[in-house]
């Protein structure tokens, strides 16, 4: 069956049949949504994750199904308590496979400023997270591995200019 066939049209069930038989064989991939937050003076919020050797940027990996973000929204509510409103996509970067992992598409939004009554009301709300911190850019250097202070660098880059980038490992393509 290809596109011109207009059994798709005429047979629905044959369409969705051919359109299962091609899922199943179809690779999966790993999604992530992250967010990045400031505070009034521009500095990052970071997490310090129990299960990582070194900080990150609030977000998680998305369920089945879900969009990334919505997954953002997820994370930031299960883990930080906070509800904010995910804002524009920043960057997506495709992380190519590394150790038991296999590749994974991550999604970066913009989740704006925080008040001071926002930043009040952060707690961890979960067992996954040992702290948070709000950090400079220099800090976040300092606590983030190379790959993702490249993706908060073009982030960054792409909130000032408004100009969305597509990163392949922390790298502009």
């Amino acid at each position: 069956m290809n596109s011109e066939d207009p059994l798709y049209e005429r047979d629905p069930d044959a369409w969705n049949s051919y359109l299962a038989a091609g899922n199943a064989k179809q690779p999966r991939k790993r999604v992530s949504a992250d967010v990045i937050l400031r505070d009034d003076a521009g500095r990052i919020l970071l997490v310090d994750p129990k299960y990582k050797p070194d900080w990150d940027l609030p977000g998680g990996m998305a369920e089945a199904n879900e969009p990334p973000a919505d997954t953002a929204r997820r994370e930031l509510r299960e883990e930080l308590g906070c509800s904010v409103k995910v804002g524009a996509l920043l960057c997506v970067d495709w992380q190519s496979p590394h150790g038991p992992w296999d590749d994974l598409l991550a999604f970066v939004f913009d989740g704006g400023t925080l008040s001071s009554r926002d930043i009040d009301a952060l707690y961890l709300a979960d067992q996954e997270l040992a702290a948070y911190e709000f950090c400079s850019i220099e800090q976040a250097r300092q606590r983030l591995r190379p790959y993702m202070t490249r993706r908060l660098t073009n982030a960054l880059e792409a909130l000032t200019t408004g100009q969305f980038r597509y990163l392949q490992d922390g790298h502009p393509q």
